[in-house]
C-alpha cells in the first residue's frame, strides 16, 4: 500500500496523527471503542474493505499521491459507501448545525434586513450543495452500478461528471462569497465571539466540502473510468436512460458601470431578468451580459449576495427590498 498509513498501524495513532480521520472512519460506518486494535483488525469488526479505507486515508494524507497506482487499491462499491455517507453527514448534519449557530450569531429579526439576507444567502447554498449531492445519489452512483454488473449506459462516465464537477465548482464559489459577505458587510455590532466561531465552522466546512469534491473528481473518477474502458473492453450491454434522467443533467477591482449599478438595484428589488430588460429598455441577453459582468467584478453570485451588497453600498433603501 503506497502512503504513510497501514494496516499495521494502531487505529488510534493515526487518528492521532490528523483528526480530520475521524470523519473517515464516520463515514465508513466504523464507530469509537476500537480500543487498541490495529487498521486492519478495527476495518474487519467493521466490514469495511480494508485496502479501500487505507487508499482514502493515504490520499487525503497526500493529494498529491499517484492516481494510476491508487486506483487498483479501491473497491467501487466500498468508496461510494463511503460518498453516500458523507453527502449524508453534510446534508443532514453538518449545513443544519451551522445555521442554527448562524441564527444565535446574527440578529434576525425583521430590523435587520443585512441579517436576514444573509441567513437567505446561506439558505440558498445549503440548497445548492444538497442538490448536488442528490444529483450524485441519484445519476452518478447508479451509473457506476450500472458498469460494475457489466453494463453500459448511452452516455459515457465524462459525459455525466462533466456536470458534477461543473456543480462542484458552483458551491465552492458560493461559501467562499458568503464567508466574504459576512466579514465585508455585516454589521460591527453583532456578537464577535458567536460570529466568529460560526465563521470558523464555515471555513470547516469549506475545507471539508474541498477535500470531498477533490475525492471525486480524482480517485473516484480515475476508478470509474477505469472500470468503464474495461466493460467497453467486453462489450458491455447498453442501457437507455429515460427521459427524466436526461432532463436533470440538462475579487477585481474593476468599477461598476450606472447600467451595471441600476442592474443590482432591480435584482435587489426582486425583478428578473425579463422584467429588468424591460425597464431598462434594452435585450433580456444584455441584462444576462451586465449579471455576468457584475459576478465577475463583484465577486458575487446569488441574487441575496447583490441584495446585501445593493444595501450596503446604498444602492437600494431596505424599505425597497423584496423579501
Amino acid at each position: 500500500m503506497i502512503g504513510k498509513y497501514h494496516g499495521t498501524d494502531l487505529m488510534i495513532d493515526v487518528i492521532g496523527d490528523d483528526y480530520r480521520m475521524l470523519q473517515v472512519i464516520s463515514r465508513f460506518g466504523i464507530t469509537l471503542g476500537f480500543g487498541d486494535q490495529t487498521v486492519a483488525e478495527t476495518c474487519k469488526s467493521a466490514g469495511v474493505d480494508l485496502e479501500t479505507f487505507l487508499t482514502i486515508v493515504n490520499y487525503l494524507k497526500d493529494i498529491h499521491a499517484p492516481i494510476n497506482k491508487l486506483v487498483e487499491h479501491v473497491n467501487l462499491r466500498a468508496i461510494m459507501l463511503y460518498l453516500t455517507n458523507s453527502h449524508t453527514y453534510f446534508v443532514d448534519y453538518k449545513l443544519p448545525a451551522v445555521r442554527r449557530k448562524l441564527i444565535e450569531a446574527i440578529d434576525c429579526s425583521a430590523r435587520n434586513q443585512i441579517a436576514f439576507l444573509i441567513l437567505k444567502f446561506y439558505d440558498e447554498y445549503a440548497e445548492d450543495v444538497s442538490r448536488h449531492m442528490e444529483y450524485e445519489n441519484k445519476h452518478v452512483h447508479p451509473h457506476v452500478e450500472n458498469l460494475l454488473r457489466g453494463k453500459l449506459t448511452s452516455e459515457s462516465f465524462n459525459t455525466v461528471v462533466n456536470q458534477h464537477s461543473r456543480n462542484h465548482a458552483s458551491i465552492e464559489k458560493s461559501i467562499s462569497e458568503l464567508k466574504n459577505i459576512i466579514i465585508k458587510y455585516y454589521p460591527s455590532d453583532a456578537n464577535a465571539q458567536l460570529l466568529n466561531d460560526v465563521l470558523m465552522d464555515i471555513y470547516m466546512v469549506e475545507e471539508d466540502l474541498l477535500t470531498h469534491c477533490h475525492l471525486e473528481d480524482t480517485l473516484f473518477a480515475a476508478c470509474v473510468r477505469k472500470l468503464e474502458e474495461e466493460v467497453r473492453k467486453h462489450g458491455g450491454e447498453v442501457v437507455a436512460e429515460n427521459q427524466q434522467d436526461k432532463d436533470v443533467r440538462i475579487n477585481s477591482t474593476e468599477e461598476l458601470s450606472e447600467r451595471e449599478k441600476e442592474v443590482i438595484r432591480l435584482v435587489a428589488m426582486g425583478l428578473a431578468n425579463k422584467e429588468i430588460a424591460e425597464k431598462m429598455f434594452i435585450a433580456v441577453n444584455t441584462v444576462m451580459t451586465h449579471r455576468r459582468n457584475i459576478s465577475r467584478k463583484l465577486e458575487i453570485h446569488s441574487p441575496a449576495g447583490l441584495t446585501i451588497y445593493a444595501i450596503v453600498n446604498g444602492l437600494i433603501r431596505l424599505e425597497d427590498v423584496k423579501l
